[in-house]
């Protein structure tokens, strides 16, 4: 006799609704459908939340540099580089300067006009009678044609800085021998002409000359009584004045014009003493460095004796 087939349950019959499977996941049903993904949700974000707050606190994100393998700081760091706030931060002093030293080199600086026209323009403008003895001298205020008025910030400007620098009380007045005045193009001959002019015309054999090669200042008769202010100096000033650009071009005027009323070059006084103001001090303010510098054909030979004495700069004929 043959075999009866088994008989076979339809296949939805077997399997529990649809409906009764999500009642089943919202009573409990839930940990045994997905298990241990359950627990590992919670673990992933407390590692994630650690990630974030590391990463925003790493050096990559932070403002402070790193140092090198070397233990030396990098470059950019320190407090002007980046997260430091900039305002309020002073500017580096300058740097004492070795008066006994070589001086004479032209510090660094910005640009300025290596050659004029070699011709001089009047700057308009008057002034009062300063000091009321000796000799009145009167003088004009000169600029070079073709120089770059932002070297030296302008005709006006430099005017201004010559005349007050006269008729400051430490200049020439002081000691009633001799009154200055300021006069323009309207007076027919000047005792002396104050003439900001370019390194270039400076170095003319018949302006300052380039014997002793470094720049300086000069006067020259010669030249319509011309009192020859060498720009690059004006600009830049000197290294016994260690950055001082104020201090050093009152220094200029005075010394240059100390020569239009008949004065000549001197040595140190007395170690740290007040330089005189017709030493040389463009040059330095150490005796033996500048007699070292004269004593060459050209040079103003003698006039500094190699004593070893070494004074502070000093720009005033005056300066008590």
């Amino acid at each position: 006799m043959a075999a009866q087939p088994a008989t076979r349950k339809p296949l939805a019959a077997s399997r529990e609704p649809l409906a009764g499977r999500k009642r089943n996941v919202r009573r409990g049903g839930f940990l045994r459908t997905y298990g241990w993904r359950v627990g590992v949700i919670p673990a992933l974000l407390a590692v994630t939340a650690l990630v974030v707050t590391d990463s925003l606190a790493s050096p990559a994100n932070s403002t402070t540099a790193q140092p090198s393998a070397d233990g030396s700081a990098p470059a950019g760091s320190g407090p002007e580089a980046g997260g430091v706030p900039q305002q309020g931060v002073p500017e580096a002093p300058a740097k004492p300067q070795n008066l006994a030293a070589d001086t004479a080199a032209l510090p660094g600086g910005g640009p300025f006009t290596q050659a004029g026209a070699g011709t001089w323009h009047i700057i308009p403008g008057t002034g009062k009678q300063v000091g009321t003895g000796g000799k009145l001298y009167h003088y004009t205020i000169e600029i070079e044609d073709g120089l770059d008025p932002a070297s030296y910030t302008g005709d006006d400007a430099f005017a201004t800085a010559v005349e007050g620098i006269l008729s400051d009380p430490k200049s020439w007045t002081q000691d009633g021998k001799v009154s200055l005045q300021r006069v323009d193009a309207s007076y027919p001959k000047p005792d002396f002409r104050v003439s900001l002019t370019s390194p270039g015309t400076t170095h003319r054999p018949d302006a300052c000359g380039f014997d002793i090669t470094f720049e300086a200042s000069c006067y020259r008769s010669s030249l319509k009584r011309r009192v020859l202010i060498n720009l690059s100096r004006w600009a830049h000033g000197a290294l016994a004045y260690a950055g001082n650009l104020t201090e050093y071009r009152e220094y200029a005027i005075n010394h240059e014009v100390g020569h239009a009323l008949g004065h000549n070059h001197v040595g140190c006084g007395g170690d740290n003493a007040p330089a005189p103001v017709m030493m040389q001090q463009s040059f330095g303010v150490s005796d033996d460095y500048v007699a070292k510098l004269n004593n060459i054909p050209g040079g103003d030979q003698g006039a500094v004796p190699a004593d070893h004495r070494v004074c502070k700069p000093n720009p005033w004929p005056f300066p008590g």
